[in-house]
């Protein structure tokens, strides 16, 4: 179920927990960024929901998006049921995709804790951290009416000998 707004009614509880989504379905759109900040973020996420409805694909968390951004471009990630698709846009993830969870409860601005504690979860137990995926949970219109915000962090991982050693 999606929101009025758009946000994911339901979402995994992933915090502090280990992921693996290797092979997972799903649909990817590419988008635009510049520094690391999405332009048009609403935009994509419609049309991400249209192209989803179109192709009559099922979503396992209907609004559910993990978002990467970078210098110029980036990506929105839905997770789909086992299912395939003609799309160019339907995509199944590596098979190294691993990622630890961490819920941060605030806004964009006060991430830098939150991201820091994550870090220093998986250095400990001696994984790399690699590439970091945002799911927004809640945006402005209705976080005051589902607990404030609320930011999935998602950090994929690759096991480290090294650091293991340490």
């Amino acid at each position: 179920m999606i929101l009025e707004c758009g946000c994911p009614g339901e979402y995994p509880d992933w915090h502090g927990l280990d992921i693996d989504l290797a092979n997972h379905a799903a649909h990817v759109l590419p988008i635009a960024s510049f520094l690391h900040m999405p332009l048009s973020f609403e935009l994509y996420r419609q049309r991400q929901q249209s192209d989803i409805e179109q192709l009559e694909i099922t979503e396992r968390w209907p609004g559910f998006a993990l978002t990467r951004t970078g210098w110029l471009r980036g990506k929105m990630i839905r997770l789909l049921e086992d299912t395939s698709s003609p799309s160019r846009h339907f995509q199944r993830l590596p098979a190294d995709f691993q990622l630890h969870g961490f819920l941060h409860e605030g806004g964009i601005g006060t991430m830098r804790n939150s991201v820091r504690k994550q870090q220093e979860t998986l250095l400990d137990g001696g994984r790399m951290p690699k590439k970091m995926y945002l799911s927004y949970l809640t945006c402005p219109r209705c976080s005051e009416e589902r607990g404030g915000d609320r930011i999935l962090l998602l950090r994929r991982w690759r096991p480290s000998k090294r650091l293991a050693e340490r």
